[in-house]
């Protein structure tokens, strides 16, 4: 009996010790199996920032998943565009001038066996407007139709070297209004620019050469250049009046136009043709500015009705005399091509009669702009509005990807990646030697 009560008591301290050390050995593995505690991690490089979906100066990416095509993702709400595509052709920036250098870079970039070419460029609204506070990736430049990469920009305003032509052919009445408005041309310039005067009717006359634009001289020359203007009067060349067909107070107005002188004669006198040396003015004063320094804007502003007939010279061997030398031609109009529409129709030639506005020809070609004006109070303020005009363009240069000297026409053509803006530059240039350093 002993006996048994000892057998039960050691099986009992046996169970005992093994449901003891079952229990120690699931407490021991429950703490084998906590983590520690986290390390701290040092700084990630910013080399390794830029491997990820964020990259500095750019923002966010989407990272696109593993088998699709980043393209066909939809964008998430809030999540910033995607950046712009990089362009092929202008892959660095032009040289930008700090403000006020910009007219002496252009004249001491460094060429070598290559034509820099200099772009004056305006860009208008649909309201005519100047726009400002373009850059140079609104632009793109193409010689005959290929792109080129600037390497020039600047907004600076540059110094003008003007000639001023004047048109003393126009009728009495255009002339005395033309003349009441010389007085504001000075007032229309910066003590920067410099000025010359020219004036034509049959051949053309230099007033003065180039002297400065605040200068007593200038207004002294202008001055001199008030004319009276022609007659306008209606001539006969058939009836009882043909013998002398122009008539003033009783007596023939030019003994040249009587039967037997330079209209013939006969019972049908042929009538003398309005003499207007447009060209030949506009030759002249170009010869003139082909002797400015560079750096400075070169502009013929002519005050004329843009009629033409009589000139020595013609006007394709003028327009590449102008788009050689880097000239560009703006006016204002007077007289009957200043009235509404009349200034368009007039750009349209009929064979064998006189050119009534060859002046929009020279301007559309050149770079240049025309404004018409029939009041003297308009022709006033058509000076410092072109002024301002030619002042405040934006400069464009490149190198050109042509020969260095070929004699071939080189087309132009600038654009603007905006809607509904006017840009007007020239249409293209002659290459000059003078160009090459």
């Amino acid at each position: 009996m002993r006996f048994g009560w000892t057998a039960l008591a050691l099986a009992a301290l046996l169970g005992s010790g093994t449901i003891h050390d079952s229990a120690v050995h699931a407490q021991q593995q429950q703490q084998t199996t906590v983590p520690d505690a986290p390390k701290p991690q040092g700084a990630v490089p910013l080399s390794d920032v830029t491997s990820g979906p964020i990259t500095p100066g750019i923002g966010t990416t989407a990272v696109p998943a593993t088998g699709t095509s980043s393209s066909t993702q939809a964008q998430q709400p809030g999540q910033p565009p995607a950046p712009e595509p990089k362009d092929s052709i202008q892959t660095t920036p032009p040289e930008m001038p700090a403000p006020g250098e910009g007219f002496e870079k252009t004249g001491t970039i460094i060429r070598l066996n290559v034509n820099f070419v200099e772009v004056p460029v305006t860009v208008k609204d649909s309201k005519g407007n100047l726009v400002a506070g373009l850059t140079y990736r609104d632009f793109r430049v193409y010689e005959n139709n290929v792109r080129e990469p600037l390497r020039l920009f600047t907004v600076d305003p540059f110094p003008l070297s003007i000639a001023f032509v004047i048109d003393q052919s126009v009728t009495s009445d255009v002339m005395s209004k033309v003349n009441d408005s010389l007085d504001a041309i000075q007032d229309a310039l910066t003590p920067y620019d410099e000025a010359a005067v020219f004036t034509y009717s049959n051949g053309s006359q230099e007033r003065t050469g180039f002297t400065g634009a605040h200068s007593a001289r200038l207004p002294a020359v202008l001055a001199l250049t008030k004319a009276t203007g022609s007659e306008e009067m209606i001539p006969y060349n058939s009836g009882p009046m043909a013998g002398c067909n122009v008539h003033v107070n009783g007596n023939c107005a030019d003994p040249n136009i009587q039967p037997g002188r330079s209209v013939g004669s006969g019972p049908f006198i042929t009538i003398p043709k309005e003499i207007h040396t447009l060209n030949d003015g506009i030759l002249a004063a170009a010869k003139e500015l082909s002797t400015r320094p560079k750096g400075r804007r070169r502009l013929i502003y002519v005050i004329s009705d843009g009629k033409e007939y009589g000139s020595k010279a013609s006007y394709r061997d003028v327009l590449r005399y102008l788009q050689t030398n880097q000239i560009a031609v703006y006016g204002t109009l007077v007289g009957d091509s200043a009235r509404w529409g009349v200034g368009y129709v007039s750009r349209f030639h009929l064979p064998f009669t006189m050119y009534n506005n060859l002046l929009a020809k020279y301007s559309l070609a050149t770079g240049g702009t025309l404004d018409a004006e029939r009041g003297v109070n308009g022709i006033e303020k058509s000076y410092a509005k072109i002024a301002e005009e030619a002042r405040t363009q934006y400069t464009l240069g490149y190198l050109s990807h042509q020969p260095v000297i070929d004699g071939k026409f080189r087309k132009i053509d600038v654009r603007v990646d905006r809607p509904g803006l006017e840009v007007i530059a020239k249409s293209g240039y002659y290459p000059n030697a003078e160009d090459l350093r």
